[in-house]
């Protein structure tokens, strides 16, 4: 049997939690935030669903940002994740990773650059100019990964 990840994927909440957060990340292991969590409470609802794994974004401060990191690395099925809130971070501070992820620009985002999968799942907060609202869900096993966008 292969051992299958699903991993949800949010960023740029702002401090706000939409409802439909809850109905797309039912079916996850771990929840990771790229930042501008904005709220403490939003770290602790997602938390309740699953574990959380979050990065400080640049509108984090006071008590919440002394909480989190500015990069966060973690391995599954042997691939090498870093966390960032701003893309151009992780290539100053982190060697090597097989997939990036990231937020900050509130562009929903899945490309490659060479062999390193770049995932922005685009704002889940408040909506913005005439960007969509969207989480990701990045399926991982030992020999391929996936990233999908969820337009909320």
């Amino acid at each position: 049997m292969k051992n299958i990840h699903r991993i949800a994927v949010i960023s740029d909440t702002h401090g706000l939690l939409r409802p439909e957060v809850f109905r797309v990340f039912t079916d996850v292991e771990l929840i990771i935030h790229a930042g501008d969590v904005g709220r403490k409470s939003v770290l602790e609802k997602l938390s309740r669903l699953h574990p959380c794994k979050a990065v400080r974004g640049n509108i984090d401060s006071g008590e919440l940002a002394a909480t989190l990191p500015l990069l966060e690395s973690l391995s599954i099925e042997g691939k090498r994740i870093v966390v960032v809130h701003d893309l151009a971070e992780a290539n100053q501070k982190s060697t090597a990773p097989d997939i990036v992820i990231c937020g900050h620009s509130h562009v929903p985002k899945i490309e490659y650059k060479g062999s390193v999968l770049c995932f922005n799942p685009g704002s889940a907060g408040p909506k913005r100019f005439s960007l969509p609202t969207c989480v990701g869900i990045l399926t991982i096993q030992k020999d391929t990964t996936q990233a999908c966008l969820i337009e909320l």
